[in-house]
């Protein structure tokens, strides 16, 4: 590989190409599957390409390959010419120097490497076994899966950048499915980690077993205006929902209400969102973003203030800032985009209970649906199928299902009262504390 990148780029300077870059990636994942005692999927795959990207004619030109030798180089070469050609793009795009120093990041754990797949697979079976013992009300195990990812980044280019990285990961995820008379309800378990140590599969039956049994006795709740915590799960979902508005990418298209607002207050005073590609066993922890620049830490709202959108060389050379390492490639042959890192809210100084406690009644939401549909990131409006509980007197009351909380992202943000201490990062990068959010419009 050292070898055909080395080819692929002295053959682009010889073609007249002014500046050249390499993105190569390679990946490694397993993922299986129970249902009723057997595995029922089971699949080892591995990927890798390379993207060549270039500058000729002082337009940027793309091209990528699954192939590498020699034809594969003058085929890269030709279609980057041909690519920038057809260019009608106005804004230059740079081709990165580089920083100096990269940050050192754990991102990659060789034990997680050797664990078996035999181990792997018994961890799933004894997963769905112990969630079906929990209680006989368990009726079924309706999702089960363990998967694990290994995956290498290299960026290499004209200017004698060359960087490289290894990340890996495992995450698995249990469903059960909960019956009483004509009652059904379901709970969840998801765990994910570097380190296969941590996953215990009486850990995650007796999370989904019990998220179940109490889901059982919910109930809608009447139409009204209700106090209301969004829990870490339902909190971070939202913040997903919504990501794309911090994107300087967005702001540029009019995608974004953000558009021009550094400087304002957005925000309530206990509000600080941080994107962070450093934090320590993060999932999307990096030295540099997908444009070889250097990654760093930096609050995206600070104390209610927008201070920055994220940026990648593109939208930074726009707006005349810098960037702030946040280009991303959703493989190596998909084009430079803009998203955040480790993106969450910094947490506060009580916990769920003590958050509870302080609202004395109202509703937690610990759930959301219909993201994709009942959510409008450009207007920030939204409403979404909703389960949770109310609470009475400060403490965890009755299930609550079947119910619809609407109102609009960019509002809520300046409603928040206070965040939890219990950060937590639930399916992906994103990830929040439980919120106070004041009252929101609840349909039952």
């Amino acid at each position: 590989m050292d070898a055909f990148i080395q080819k692929t780029l002295e053959m682009a300077k010889r073609s007249g190409i002014e500046e050249a870059e390499i993105y190569y990636s390679q990946r490694d994942s397993f993922r299986a599957m129970t249902q009723r005692g057997e595995i029922s999927q089971y699949t080892v795959n591995t990927g890798k390409g390379l993207s060549l990207r270039g500058i000729y004619k002082g337009k940027m030109g793309y091209a990528s390959t699954e192939a590498f030798d020699a034809d594969a180089a003058k085929m890269l070469t030709d279609a980057v010419r041909e690519s920038a050609e057809l260019n009608e793009d106005p804004d230059t795009v740079e081709i990165y120097g580089g920083d100096g120093d990269y940050p050192a990041v754990g991102t990659y754990e060789p034990a997680l490497e050797k664990v078996g797949e035999k181990e792997k697979l018994d961890y799933l079976l004894s997963a769905e076994k112990l969630g079906l013992a929990r209680d006989t009300a368990i009726a079924a195990a309706s999702y089960n899966m363990l998967s694990t990812v290994s995956h290498e980044v290299r960026i290499v280019n004209t200017h004698g950048l060359s960087l490289s990285a290894r990340d890996n990961i495992a995450f698995s995820y249990l469903s059960l499915l909960a019956k009483r008379a004509d009652r059904t309800a379901g709970g969840d378990s998801l765990h994910i980690s570097r380190d296969f140590s941590t996953f215990h599969p009486e850990a995650a039956a007796k999370e989904a077993a019990e998220k179940a049994l109490f889901m059982l006795d919910a109930a809608p709740l009447a139409s009204g205006r209700y106090r209301t915590i969004f829990n870490q799960d339902a909190m971070s979902d939202l913040i997903q929902a919504f990501s794309g508005i911090f994107s300087a990418e967005n702001a540029q298209q009019n995608m974004s209400l953000l558009a021009g607002k550094e400087g304002s207050v957005i925000a309530a005073p206990c509000v600080t969102l941080i994107d962070d590609p450093l934090l320590p066993g993060g999932w999307a922890t990096r030295g540099f973003d997908d444009e070889g620049v250097r990654a760093r830490t930096k609050n995206v709202i600070e104390q209610g203030t927008l201070t920055t959108l994220l940026h990648n060389l593109k939208t930074a050379a726009r707006a005349g800032v810098k960037s702030t390492g946040n280009a991303s490639k959703a493989g190596y042959s998909a084009p430079v985009r803009v998203s955040p890192a480790n993106f969450y809210l910094k947490p506060g100084a009580k916990d769920l209970d003590g958050l509870m406690a302080e609202m004395d009644s109202g509703l937690v939401i610990t759930s959301l649906a219909g993201l994709h549909a009942g959510a409008n990131p450009l207007s920030g409006d939204f409403s979404l199928m909703a389960e949770g509980y109310t609470v009475n007197h400060g403490k965890k009351d009755r299930p609550v299902e079947r119910i619809t909380v609407a109102g609009n992202f960019y509002e809520l943000l300046k409603s928040i009262r206070a965040l939890g201490s219990d950060l937590k990062f639930s399916d992906s990068a994103i990830g929040s504390p439980s919120a106070d959010v004041g009252e929101m419009t609840i349909a039952g």
